[in-house]
């Protein structure tokens, strides 16, 4: 029972972390593009531990982001909280530090070049709170874009104040720590808002499939996948 309330919780939690300022179409178009894309980068899951996909899935229904506006980026997007013994927070969750996710470690998921970030943007005070500064200019929070040059630029949102340890212009490599998850800008709770896109451009671009190698699935270990809505995945 505990395992499903928790899942349940982080579902109402995150469901609306990200999807609810941008309503828009489909994006047929898109999806008619890149229904078989594969991601040309070596991708791995850029966390530690193991973590439950609040969001994510070719479908609507799994993935929430198919109905943000086309251009945003965020079609293929991923919303995921870290489980610690079953459960997604401690005490009675009532605070960010409540959850195992807020300041938790996150890698680079692929190698590449650090080309722009937000480090100063405050975590909203608790779950299920903005602040109230929240706007277009800041929905994603405190975030770092990564340029895998190849075309694929990686956007990971929603960071910890003033835990970013990367700066414009370092090179990353796979696995290597950038940052801490948090729950700044448009977020409901502490969570990572993760997407690959087509350019460069914040919130302004055509979202890809991005597929990891080398992880786990409820368990079950997987080659190269695209985790889904209720997985819990950790790395291989």
């Amino acid at each position: 029972m505990k395992h499903i309330y928790t899942l349940t919780i982080i579902s109402i939690i995150l469901f609306s972390s990200c999807t609810d300022a941008l309503l828009g179409d489909q994006g047929k178009q898109d999806e008619d593009i890149y229904l078989n894309y594969q991601t040309k980068t070596d991708l791995e899951l850029p966390f530690e531990g193991e973590w439950y996909v609040s969001v994510g899935g070719r479908t609507h229904a799994q993935g929430q982001h198919h109905f943000i506006t086309r251009g945003t980026g965020q079609r293929y997007a991923y919303d995921m909280g870290k489980i610690v013994d079953d459960s997604y927070y401690s005490g009675n969750g009532g605070e960010n530090e409540d959850t195992y996710t807020f300041g938790a470690r996150l890698n680079a998921p692929g190698a590449g070049k650090i080309i722009a970030l937000e480090n100063n943007i405050d975590d909203n005070t608790r779950p299920g709170v903005l602040n109230d500064n929240i706007d277009n200019s800041n929905l994603g929070g405190n975030y770092i874009m990564i340029d895998h040059l190849n075309g694929e630029y990686s956007f990971l949102a929603h960071l910890k104040k003033g835990s970013i340890i990367v700066v414009v212009g370092d090179m990353v490599a796979k696995g290597q720590e950038i940052g801490q998850a948090g729950n700044s800008g448009n977020s409901s709770g502490p969570h990572l808002h993760y997407h690959l896109q087509n350019s460069p451009n914040y919130l302004d671009a055509i979202g890809l499939p991005a597929q990891f190698t080398n992880y786990l699935k409820n368990d079950d270990p997987i080659d190269r996948g695209e985790p889904v809505q209720g997985q819990l995945v950790r790395k291989n």
